[in-house]
């Protein structure tokens, strides 16, 4: 049963619950009762009853009987017949991965801080090191808590190295994403979207709308429907004509096969590292990494933690240490530039694990086989009658179906598959169904996948 709030009852495990020591932090505080503490709690937000609960389990083999029978509700997915992604994927995650980062040393440590270091400095700096090798970029940083957080920063420097407010969104970006950067950055910066042509950034409307206020032009490759930007140069091109940065989110499981943007002129890259070894938990395993060319005026305004090498008192020993530390708010306090919290380190470690297991060519045939299988989703779904691709531009990992021709919407194209076993995408809007495919879905299953499709379109026009 539950007690109502202020009444005298001592919970068996909670402290300070007893009458006795309930009253005395009430004098301290100078308070009558606890209900003092929500007074500025809006009376139709009140339940004013005891909470609704079921009978207590009152033994330990109750509690797993109750949460097995939770458990047992779930239907997982076959492998290969989950075509779900909208920013988490579900890729191969190699056993060592979990294996590695579930040593004591690293689990345990909190916001990579450890309470022992057995080499927990090093593996961030090897983690750092692999990344800045993938992405042809000179520095990147400690995990930040996600990629809507990496996001967030990355156009936040941008607004301090340049002094200006106004972002371009030059690609269509992941609504999540989007909403939680506008959040982030909206005291000081201004978020324009520039409408895109063909999945892709318009270079001739961004053109258009970069003047001296613009801090940054924000492009994302893959976009929200797996689009490859392949004008990133020229976009750069441009933004810098105008003293403008370009930010580039990205996924880096690309660039074991395509050009990274570092290349192409960007400035910034940012992105997830849920891809590189970390599973598809639920609501979890999402890490953001910041990357940047060896440049103080950019380095200086990274807010997350860097490890580099450093030398010891031992001649020709070095160890691992906070590179800059001065710039991050642990050293700043509340002069800091922007404030860094927790972070996701642990992930780092495993994105590290993963990559220096597969190696540049693990990478580059993890690259071309993704790429190839995504071409022959599109190519199998494109033949089922009435569907037609979202647009022509080069797609990786995802890409979208059109059923406006067809006698069926996305969403009860969703409903009628999930019985059979498919998770077949995310519906986007009334007549657009996203379909991502990795590594992990063979030709068989995305020939099943269209079949499925080509029989339940068929059942609706009977």
């Amino acid at each position: 049963m539950v007690k109502p709030m202020g009444s005298p009852y001592t919970h068996p495990y909670i402290p300070n619950t007893a009458p006795e020591a309930r009253a005395a932090m009430l004098a301290a505080v100078g308070a009558e009762s606890v209900e003092e503490f929500y007074a500025d709690v809006p009376d139709a937000l009140r339940l004013h009853r005891p909470l609704d609960l079921p009978p207590a389990l009152v033994a330990e083999q109750d509690l797993t009987r109750h949460v097995t029978g939770l458990l047992d509700r779930n239907r997982p997915l076959a492998p290969g017949r989950s075509f779900l992604g909208a920013g988490t994927y579900h890729h191969h995650v190699p056993a060592v991965v979990d294996e590695v980062i579930g040593r004591s040393e690293f689990l345990t440590a909190y916001a990579g801080e450890p309470y022992e270091d057995h080499g927990r400095f090093q593996a961030l700096f090897e983690y750092e090191s692999l990344m800045a090798e993938l992405l042809a970029m000179d520095v990147v940083t400690v995990p930040t808590y996600d990629s809507f957080q990496a996001a967030s920063t990355a156009l936040a420097m941008a607004g301090r190295i340049t002094g200006r407010r106004t972002v371009l969104v030059a690609s269509d970006v992941l609504p999540d994403r989007r909403s939680r950067v506008h959040d982030f950055v909206r005291p000081h910066l201004d978020l324009v979207d520039v409408p895109t042509r063909d999945a892709v950034a318009d270079l001739a409307a961004v053109s258009t709308r970069l003047d001296a206020s613009v801090a940054a032009v924000w492009v994302e490759t893959p976009g929200l429907t797996g689009a490859i930007e392949t004008g990133l140069a020229a976009l750069a091109e441009a933004a810098h004509a105008v003293g403008a940065i370009l930010v580039v989110g990205t996924e880096p499981l690309c660039y074991g096969v395509l050009t990274p943007p570092s290349a192409q002129g960007a400035d910034i890259v940012c992105g997830d590292l849920q891809s590189l070894g970390l599973h598809p938990y639920y609501g979890g395993t999402h890490a953001g990494f910041l990357a940047v060319h060896d440049d103080p005026r950019f380095v200086m305004e990274l807010p997350s933690r860097l490890f580099g090498l450093a030398t010891t008192d031992v001649p020709g020993e070095y160890g691992f240490g906070d590179v800059a530390y001065e710039r991050t708010s642990f050293a700043q306090r509340e002069e800091g530039k922007e404030w860094v919290g927790t972070a996701a380190a642990l992930w780092g470690i495993a994105a590290g694990v993963f990559l220096a297991l597969h190696g540049p060519r693990g990478m580059a045939e993890l690259g071309e086989t993704i790429l190839a299988r995504t071409r022959y989703a599109q190519q199998r779904l494109q033949a089922v009658p009435g569907v037609r691709l979202g647009d022509d531009a080069v797609h990786f990992r995802e890409f979208t179906i059109d059923l406006s021709d067809t006698a069926i919407q996305p969403s009860a194209v969703v409903e009628r598959l999930r019985p059979l076993g498919f998770a077949p995408g995310v519906p986007l809007d009334a007549d657009r169904l996203l379909v991502c495919v990795t590594e992990l879905n063979t030709a068989a299953d995305i020939d099943a996948l269209a079949a499925a499709i080509t029989d339940v379109i068929e059942e609706e026009r009977r």
